[in-house]
């Protein structure tokens, strides 16, 4: 099976001209981006969601992703979902924070041929 991997500079030029990523900039430095995907079934994802390290603790991430969010619901969603992990209480409590809420826990399992 041929696996190619997508050119990650193509990518991110795509969906910035589809308006599916947002940047959030302080002093004109990029401090967070949060992506939203495309309506589809009346459903939006939001994904990656993503603040450097030295940038994190300020609200960056919560104010991106309510922003990603609202444009998704802005542009047709009736839903947005977004995946996070379990593990990690801080995105956790700022997604419910911004209105998310857990709906059901998912476990992926990898079996060995």
């Amino acid at each position: 099976m041929d696996i190619s991997i997508p050119d990650v500079a193509t990518v991110v030029d795509d969906r910035t001209a589809a308006g599916q990523l947002h940047l959030w900039e302080d002093g004109g430095r990029p401090v967070a981006v949060a992506g939203v995907s495309a309506v589809v079934a009346g459903m939006s994802r939001i994904g990656p969601v993503y603040t450097p390290r030295d940038a994190r603790g300020r609200g960056y991430a919560s104010g991106v992703t309510a922003a990603a969010s609202a444009a998704a619901l802005a542009g047709g969603a009736g839903e947005v979902l977004l995946y996070t992990d379990l593990a990690n209480p801080t995105s956790n409590s700022i997604y419910q924070q911004i209105g998310y809420r857990p709906v059901e826990d998912c476990l992926v399992l990898a079996f060995d041929a």
